[in-house]
């Protein structure tokens, strides 16, 4: 089996904190480019859950929903 590796090129924030943290990081999966990546880490980033890794134009996409979701809520107030 080959080797899995990944790199976190930069830590973008802390999303909720416990055991693990969930996380929005950049990570660079078997030396490829970064994407952003949402999962649980240990503190140490030694070890992680399952996540989600998301390119520039998926997480631009996110962001965009997130948004359109929020006025179309402050609408119905």
């Amino acid at each position: 089996m080959a080797e899995f590796k990944y790199e976190i090129t930069q830590e973008l924030g802390v999303i909720s904190e416990g055991k693990y943290n969930i996380e929005l990081n950049m990570v660079s999966w078997n030396d490829r480019e970064p994407k952003y990546d949402i999962r649980s880490w240990a503190p140490d980033h030694s070890r992680m859950g399952k996540g989600i890794s998301l390119t520039e134009e998926e997480m631009e996409r996110l962001v965009e929903l997130w948004n359109t979701r929020n006025e179309e809520d402050s609408f119905e107030e």
